[in-house]
């Protein structure tokens, strides 16, 4: 791993920095400080390559890029661990189990982990499995990714799995005539899907019909599949990693472009501090989700 290097493409999609970005940094910083293969193509060391994952991470904190990048590596360091290293079972002391599956995680077990869930959701049901148990695993394992405890590829591991469960959950659930129907997506940069899931769980449960994308649509694909769908609502999810200003922004041309009679929501950690718009109805918690289909099943009676 140390005398790995990385070419421009692999760092932008490593760490989410684009590569105007990169080149201007290096200008105007002098950090990075590439060396040139054969060819005079930019190679990126490792340590540099994490460095500026830590420094992109702290950047979606609100931290400024050039006081970041100037920060010795110790205390950039002790930025990123604003919590303990040990948050990885920070909530144990209210649901011990909940420590322990994410420490499954930290242990690398797969099967062990997967099966601990499984028999949490047989015994919770899926709402209450949804609410009480991979709600609060998905926010504390962002946490620990930001604070450094957990890795990029065991926040993937987390995800994955616990991806698989939910879907296999809902393909359970029986049909019938539904609604309103619900299209889940989410915008552009936005790669988390386990919002949308949960969303959706809750959602059939209720007797919705919905329709999910995946994530990373088009605007423009977004309001097709609305009128194509002739879908009730459109509803995004933001997570905390995604940049809040941008928000606003996106929900107004979104809303430009959907068929009038269509509701737009916006959910998950990315709105909560987000003012109150016209475009859309912003929505911070599952509970938040649960009561806005019954006021709009009300208000459509």
């Amino acid at each position: 791993m140390n005398t790995a290097t990385f070419n421009i493409a692999a760092v932008e999609r490593d760490t989410g920095l684009s590569k105007d970005v990169l080149r201007m940094w290096e200008r105007r910083y002098g950090f990075p400080v590439p060396s040139r293969d054969n060819n005079g193509e930019r190679c990126y060391p490792a340590d540099q390559v994490d460095r500026l994952r830590q420094i992109k991470r702290l950047m979606d904190l609100g931290h400024r890029p050039g006081k970041l990048i100037a920060t010795p590596q110790e205390e950039l360091g002790a930025l990123t661990s604003r919590r303990s290293k040990s948050a990885v079972v920070g909530f144990s002391a209210n649901d011990g189990e909940l420590g322990e599956l994410l420490a499954l995680i930290k242990q690398h077990d797969a099967a062990a982990y997967q099966q601990a869930m499984q028999q949490r959701l047989a015994r919770q049901g899926l709402q209450r499995f949804v609410q009480d148990t991979v709600s609060p695993l998905t926010r504390q394992v962002g946490d620990n990714w930001e604070d450094g405890s957990f890795e990029v590829f065991e926040e993937h591991l987390f995800t994955e799995l616990t991806k698989r469960l939910l879907r296999q959950a809902i393909a359970t659930l029986p049909g019938g005539p539904r609604g309103p129907r619900v299209l889940l997506t989410s915008v552009p940069e936005e790669p988390h899907v386990l919002g949308l899931l949960m969303v959706e769980a809750l959602f059939a449960l209720e007797g919705a019909e919905c329709i999910p994308l995946g994530t990373q649509m088009p605007l423009l694909e977004i309001g097709r599949a609305a009128e194509a769908h002739q879908a009730d609502i459109v509803a995004l999810s933001f997570s905390l990693a995604f940049p809040q200003r941008q928000i606003p922004g996106l929900l107004q041309q979104l809303r430009l472009v959907l068929p009038e009679k269509t509701a737009l929501w916006a959910g998950g950690g990315g709105v909560a501090r987000i003012a109150r718009t016209g475009d859309a109805e912003l929505i911070t918690t599952l509970d938040d989700a649960l009561a806005a289909l019954t006021a709009w099943r009300e208000r459509h009676a």
